[in-house]
């Protein structure tokens, strides 16, 4: 099912609902305007296999673009707007973009990055050009509109998505699956047969996510929405109470978070929290970041058991899922495979004993992705002997029924005196301390222990840092976790570098102690 199945039986039914805007684009107006632009792409010698990016704000029009080029075997990149205009040309250069759309807040930073290009990229479309209309060298979406066609198109081959990672380690990497060779209307695409079930996705849905539509999940759970018939409601950004407010005026059924957005809800003050009804919730799923323990207890304390967790990636190459009373019954798990087979191995590839931490895999019948352009990066995430078992790099372990718990990252990893200390376990235990809005913690040179971890903190609004502050956070910790976890220094900052879906970008935080 795509948009046009829907717009076929319920034509009227919002889409899209813009909460920022108030701008509503029902199931006739998606087709019609992603039917519109596909038709202008085709008509301006795109084919295809042929990439199609944007640089966008979160916009309604976001999703015309992704299902114009889901419908028309395009390759579709977002680009993160909060990159530099240096790294959005090495993106744009990098997929080989042969258009790029553009939302007006991004209208300057793509200039800058198109100026590094020259004339690679010909087609250049502003997304909402408004009563100025677009600039020189630039066509408006409303001109696209207004001129083209949308009569059906003679053929509909499925395109793909190719997202680029998040880079929390490193420079992005493209993350590229094959074209998959059927029209966009015989089968299901995976991302829906896997997760429409699980989480009842149907016609019925209210489905909010304020996260950044160039992210995967954002993007790919409204395209699961869409192929189901339901609707999505979108932000331009998270506002912890604005959420709240959205859920209660809209009875939103369904919602996307990460633990960051947790913390920032439970720390408004209880009256606040207490002020709005979310009895509609009947599914809010959470992934992108490890959850502490005691923020999604008390989230379901507040919700109730509507908290699902998922854990995968832009990869895809594999999934788990666990349901709240799973989770409760195994607290911190993120549940048991449900796409690919989990495989825990040491640093030599040898699997490890059950129990034991190590590096997790996905086995698969065939490999699911690669990296664009980047073969070593590719062979990188894949095992030494087994080409269809792949990782993107994450430390656990499974118990004996298969549930998967994450311990961190391995580019995170500190080795103190030979002992591996990982950085999520003490970042936990300070989340909730009432004088920290954010934490992250790395590893620092030692002559005598090699690393020693070190706490990176921004304090809470109103909260004054000073050293007996720090002293009296790193108290917090003794008892609770292992004395040579207990980081040696507590550093006050004014903010901590987090991507906009909430992953702490450690890479240049941990340079600075490294």
């Amino acid at each position: 099912m795509f948009p046009g199945t829907h717009a076929a039986t319920q034509p009227d039914k919002p889409a899209i609902v813009h909460t920022t805007s108030g701008v509503v684009r029902t199931y006739a107006d998606l087709e019609s305007r992603s039917v519109r632009l596909a038709r202008y792409l085709r008509e301006q010698g795109l084919g295809e296999g042929d990439d199609v990016a944007f640089l966008s704000g979160n916009l309604p029009e976001v999703f015309e673009v992704y299902w114009a080029g889901l419908r028309s075997g395009f390759v579709v990149t977002g680009v993160n707007h909060h990159l530099t205009a240096g790294e959005v040309a090495y993106i744009l250069g990098d997929c080989d973009a042969r258009a790029l759309l553009v939302s007006r807040s991004c209208l300057e930073l793509a200039g800058a990055a198109l100026a590094e290009l020259g004339d690679a990229i010909g087609i250049r479309v502003l997304l909402d050009p408004g009563e100025d209309g677009a600039p020189a060298g630039w066509t408006s979406y409303d001109e696209v509109q207004g001129t083209t066609s949308d009569a059906p198109l003679a053929d509909q081959p499925r395109g793909v998505d190719m997202l680029y990672s998040s880079g929390t380690t490193g420079r992005p990497k493209g993350v590229k699956a094959p074209l998959p060779g059927h029209g966009i209307d015989e089968r299901l695409d995976l991302f829906t047969m896997v997760f429409a079930p699980a989480y009842g996705f149907d016609t019925d849905t209210v489905y909010y996510s304020a996260a950044p539509t160039y992210h995967a999940a954002p993007l790919r759970f409204g395209g699961v929405v869409h192929a189901t018939g339901g609707t999505v409601v979108m932000a331009d950004r998270f506002d912890a109470e604005d959420a709240l407010e959205v859920i209660q005026t809209h009875r939103v059924t369904h919602s996307q978070w990460v633990p960051t957005m947790f913390v920032r809800m439970l720390k408004l003050p209880e009256e606040v929290r207490a002020s709005y009804d979310v009895s509609s919730l009947r599914v809010a799923v959470h992934a992108a970041a490890p959850c502490p323990v005691e923020v999604k207890q008390r989230m379901i304390d507040w919700w109730g058991p509507v908290l699902h967790e998922y854990y995968s990636s832009t990869e895809a190459n594999g999934i788990t899922m666990v349901t709240p009373d799973e989770w409760l019954e195994r607290p911190g798990t993120v549940g048991q495979a449900k796409l690919g087979v989990v495989r825990i191995c040491g640093h030599d590839g040898a699997e490890v004993p059950t129990g034991d931490t190590g590096i997790v895999y996905f086995e698969r019948d065939v490999r699911p992705f690669s990296y664009h352009k980047d073969d070593a990066k590719t062979a990188a995430a894949t095992h030494p002997d087994h080409p269809t078992w792949t990782t993107t790099g994450d430390i656990g372990h499974v118990d004996a029924d298969g549930y998967l718990y994450l311990t961190d990252r391995a580019a995170f990893t500190i080795i103190s005196g030979g002992v591996n200390v990982y950085p999520q376990e003490i970042e936990d235990a300070l989340a909730l301390h009432p004088a920290i809005l954010d934490v992250a913690v790395v590893g620092a040179a030692d002559d005598d222990l090699g690393q020693v971890p070190v706490a990176v903190v921004q304090p809470a609004d109103g909260v004054e840092p000073s050293p007996a502050l720090a002293e009296e956070i790193l108290a917090d910790l003794q008892g609770r976790i292992a004395r040579f976890k207990v980081p040696r220094e507590l550093h006050f900052v004014d903010a901590l570098p987090r991507s906009a879906t909430g992953k702490l970008v450690k890479k240049d935080l941990a340079a600075r102690f490294a």
